[in-house]
């Protein structure tokens, strides 16, 4: 199924005619992406709204309908510049595969601002020609291509996986959605059948008085059944009471934080904290000044020590080579004059006599190059010098660094203190803070207790039912037992057990292969393979249980909320790819709540595949230039389409191959 065209006609803010053409194609080569831009408030959900009151009309789950009477609806539905006598209308265009053949419907309603007999007026098209016969059974007929029961996975908004991603199982219109889907409504309307056949056979085969007895029982239970669908009502009133009370104590809760309630409730631990950050301060002062008194000084005037080290090292080696080259001239007039007696040649002692001179003249120059005494250090000083500059002084300087540091994340913490203890509420606001916060935590568990009291006289009241039911069959059996049909009740109570079964095992059976299509699209939408290997879903409740790869459940408060989001969506085409139907994908509103990185994902991913046609309702701040730029370099979107709004008229005009940039 593919939609083709859609044509409105004095409908919400759309005056006049104005034609949208939806084929998802682009040069005759198939394109899947119709993108439709709009400010809020500028008529995309009104789009959204012709399409499903085009396919199901008075049955059409529309956003503006409310409590309306379907002729309320029409009424308002109509474009105010509109006369009493100009019509309303809306056409949608759309193919179906008919015997391996592409054929061409268009659905035709129109109306007035007092419509005819409360209703629209219906008309189908068959390649052009009117059909009153498909008209007349329409309802019966879209049931085949698109029932109601599941457009809400193929015609959704950006509310809806808002509100599928923050609960824990899914809202009741997709819990219908999945029945319908998995065809467990089969099911559980084959049961009802049996019920009614079995209630028919016991008023044939029973005698009057047990008769009256079944009636009476039938009776009770047809008046629980009233009462169970009452209290699920009143159950779902404070389930929305519940919310609203929650987000009232939430957003009192974040008042009373953000204006420094919670701060000022805190306060006396506070001020203890900041007295004992003050003594650890001064503490940490009185150290780094014990530490001031020691070697720490020396610091300042470490390069002249090292100097000194130094100039104290060659003076020594100074005065040890003064010593030895007095020692040597002494030893060297003894050498001579031993010499002299040895009867040695003058040329002999005269070149003796030079070597030495030139050795003492070599060991004054290297003396001579030293530099000039003036520390006169002697060796115990300068080894005294030398383990401070190595040793004492640099372990100080560490221990200083460190008293420092630790004196720096002191005063970090004193200041931070400060600064909650400045934004502290003062008394009075404290005073009116913690009321208005007890007020609220009061409604709220007041709202939850009336929750938990209604939840609990629904169970109360379906175990009447159940109660009710196995003393009917009880009785029944009883009654008919010498009854020669007895054998179809009988049968009847069977088959129940049987159905029930089937439909156990169908359940788990659909939701196997759910699980594998949900997980599938949750990893691709994500690209983080590694965060979620498995996704389960309860057989009762539909809600869903996230797996890691160590096989370890992931709370699904671990997700962030755009990944909340990705996984609602993975659900929701999860639950489409099931379906086995390939029809037109309608999103409103589709990335208002989602950050740069998942939108990309979506934009990159979901859109592109999500169907052969995906029409998209978006406004500037969610595919903006950027998303736009990647689908076009995708070559995916096959038109587009500006609703501009003009705020004094109170009217949209469609603008083909336009967007906002």
């Amino acid at each position: 199924m593919i939609f083709t065209e859609l044509v409105l006609q004095n409908f919400g803010p759309y005056a006049g005619r104005q034609v949208i053409n939806l084929r998802p194609e682009k040069d005759n080569n198939p394109c899947p992406i119709i993108l439709l831009g709009g400010m809020n408030g500028g008529g995309k959900t009104t789009l959204m709204d012709a399409i499903r009151l085009a396919l199901y009309g008075a049955r059409a789950k529309c956003s503006t309908r409310n409590n309306l009477s379907y002729a309320e609806f029409l009424s308002q539905a109509v474009n105010n510049q509109a006369s009493l006598i100009d019509q309303a209308r809306i056409e949608l265009a759309f193919e179906h595969l008919v015997n391996e053949q592409w054929r061409q419907y268009r659905i035709v309603r129109y109306w007035t601002k007092q419509p005819k007999d409360g209703r629209d007026t219906l008309g189908i098209l068959d390649e052009d020609w009117p059909d009153p016969a498909l008209a007349n059974t329409w309802d019966e007929y879209i049931e085949t291509l698109l029932p109601l029961g599941i457009s809400n996975l193929f015609l959704f908004d950006g509310e809806q996986v808002k509100e599928l991603a923050e609960q824990d199982v899914p809202p009741d219109s997709v819990k219908d959605s999945m029945q319908t889907l998995l065809g467990l409504e089969l099911a559980e309307r084959l049961a009802v059948d049996l019920d009614i056949l079995a209630s028919r056979k016991r008023r044939l085969l029973a005698a009057e008085n047990e008769l009256a007895t079944i009636e009476a029982i039938e009776k009770k239970l047809a008046q629980y059944q009233e009462d169970l669908e009452l209290a699920r009502q009143e159950m779902e009133t404070q389930q929305k009471n519940l919310d609203l009370v929650r987000n009232d104590f939430d957003a009192v809760s974040d008042k009373f934080r953000i204006d420094g309630g919670k701060i000022a409730a805190e306060r006396s631990q506070l001020e203890s904290r900041k007295k004992d950050l003050d003594k650890k301060l001064d503490k940490q002062r009185e150290y780094l000044g014990q530490l001031a008194g020691e070697f720490l000084p020396l610091k300042l005037i470490f390069p002249l020590l090292e100097a000194a080290k130094i100039q104290g090292e060659k003076e020594l080696k100074f005065q040890s080579s003064q010593v030895a080259q007095s020692v040597l001239e002494s030893r060297d007039k003894k050498l001579l004059a031993y010499l002299e007696q040895l009867n040695l040649t003058l040329e002999q002692l005269d070149n003796i006599r030079e070597f030495l001179q030139q050795e003492n003249q070599f060991l004054a120059e290297d003396s001579d190059s030293l530099i000039t005494p003036y520390l006169d250090l002697d060796e115990e000083a300068i080894e005294l010098l030398n383990r401070v500059l190595t040793h004492q002084l640099p372990a100080q300087i560490n221990l200083a660094y460190q008293a420092i540091e630790q004196l720096r994340n002191l005063e970090a913490d004193l200041d931070n203190l400060e600064r909650e203890l400045a934004v502290a509420a003062s008394p009075e606001e404290y005073e009116t803070l913690s009321n208005n916060l007890k007020t609220a935590q009061k409604k709220y568990l007041n709202a939850q207790a009336e929750y938990e009291q209604s939840h609990k006289n629904y169970e109360e009241i379906k175990k009447k039912i159940e109660k009710t039911k196995k003393e009917l069959f009880a009785y029944s059996e009883k009654a008919l037992e010498s009854q020669s049909n007895e054998h179809i009740v009988n049968a009847i109570v069977k088959a129940q057990q049987t159905l029930k079964v089937f439909k156990e095992r169908l359940t788990l059976k659909k939701l196997n292969r759910l699980e594998g299509e949900v997980a599938e699209c949750f990893r691709y939408l994500l690209h983080k393979s590694d965060l979620v290997q498995k996704i389960a879903i309860d057989a009762d409740t539909f809600g869903l249980s996230l797996f890691g790869p160590d096989g370890q459940n992931v709370p699904k408060h671990r997700l962030s909320a755009g990944e909340k989001q990705l996984l609602a969506i993975a659900f929701l085409w999860g639950l489409a790819r099931v379906s086995g139907r390939d029809l037109p994908i309608a999103i409103d509103t589709p990335l208002g709540r989602l950050d740069s990185s998942h939108r990309h994902n979506l934009v990159e991913r979901y859109f592109p595949a999500a169907s052969s046609q995906v029409i998209l309702l978006s406004t500037d701040t969610e595919i903006g230039q950027n998303e736009l730029l990647l689908l076009e370099e995708q070559e995916v979107i096959a038109r587009k389409y500006l609703l501009e709004y003009n705020s004094q008229q109170r009217q949209t005009t469609i603008h083909p191959d336009r967007y906002f940039w």
